[in-house]
């Protein structure tokens, strides 16, 4: 279940269907936005305070069956850090708790730890072997909304005016039409900012694909995606330095910037540009994580959780199909 679904093109509405892909073969699992009451033999919800009233409603039509909640960044660095009651009612529920990369666990109490699992988000591998445009493509990609923080970028580009033979590339739709104006002011004063606005999956992937980086300033994350797609692509990352994105590309990865700090991002396009030993060492780092993101892997812990949500209410899961997606 997730509250956001394919209208959306978020990071939520791509971890579900993507699980719901790897169940498909051994479960007969569904998305929805809420729990009707239907019939089901366990609920995996993503995002503990917006899928609350359906966590609570299957809780209580069948209370011995399991419930994986999938703890998203607003879970918990903003909901239940605050005390949201609805939040945490949701972790009171669930039977398996799930986050996307381990640097969450410090945000649980260590009662609910020996219910928590990290299943790290998998992408398919799509690396680019066409030739490149001369000098250096940054791509950003992320929906314009203050947890993306898309002004750190928009700001260290102004800084980065004048540097030669480089591109700002930033994907993703203005959920807020303020910071969509200041997308557009941004490119009307330095023309190597681009903002390209929405574009459709494929199309992202093969700028991530094409570029020299991928900048990711996110405030707050779970654990995002196409930082995953970026790597599986062999693009390194240039990252604020937040638990969502450390948990992802491990905790002594030297490319990040202080959150919100444009200066210091601007530096660090400097370094990466002009220092090939540290443009070296990212490739390393990053070429590290990858095999943790690989599909094959995500599809095994999801399909694990799933045995394991049928065994707390005593099911038998079905036979494991043959087929595997690629």
């Amino acid at each position: 279940m997730s509250p956001a679904l394919a209208d959306a093109n978020n990071g939520n509405w791509r971890t579900a269907e993507r699980w719901r892909g790897f169940l498909a073969p051994v479960a007969d699992a569904h998305v929805v936005s809420q729990w009707s009451g239907g019939p089901g033999d366990a609920l995996v919800a993503l995002h503990a305070r917006r899928s609350a009233d359906s966590i609570a409603a299957f809780h209580a039509a069948h209370p011995g069956r399991g419930l994986a909640l999938l703890l998203t960044g607003t879970d918990l660095y903003r909901d239940l850090e605050a005390g949201d009651a609805k939040a945490q009612r949701s972790l009171d529920f669930a039977t398996h708790l799930v986050l996307l990369q381990p640097e969450g666990l410090r945000h649980l109490p260590p009662a609910l730890q020996g219910r928590t699992r990290v299943i790290f988000q998998s992408a398919p591998r799509r690396v680019w072997r066409g030739a490149r445009a001369a000098g250096t493509t940054l791509v950003a990609v992320g929906h314009l909304r203050a947890e993306k923080d898309p002004l750190t970028l928009m700001q260290a580009a102004e800084l980065l005016d004048g540097e030669p033979d480089l591109r700002i590339m930033h994907i993703g739709e203005a959920l807020d039409e303020r910071l969509g104006e200041a997308a557009r002011e941004t490119m009307r004063r330095c023309p190597h900012y681009q903002w390209l606005g929405a574009l459709p999956k494929d199309a992202a992937r093969d700028w991530i694909a094409r570029a020299d980086a991928l900048v990711h300033m996110s405030r707050m994350e779970g654990g995002a995606n196409v930082v995953t797609e970026a790597l599986r692509s062999e693009v390194p990352v240039l990252a604020s330095a937040i638990e969502g994105n450390l948990g992802l590309l491990g905790a002594d990865y030297a490319g990040t910037f202080a959150p919100g700090d444009a200066a210091a991002l601007a530096a660090l396009v400097r370094r990466f540009r002009q220092d090939t030993d540290f443009n070296a060492l990212l490739r390393t780092q990053c070429r590290q994580r990858e095999p943790l993101l690989r599909p094959a892997a995500e599809r095994a812990a999801v399909r694990r959780l799933w045995r394991d949500l049928l065994a707390h209410a005593g099911k038998a899961a079905l036979p494991q199909s043959s087929a595997q997606p690629s």
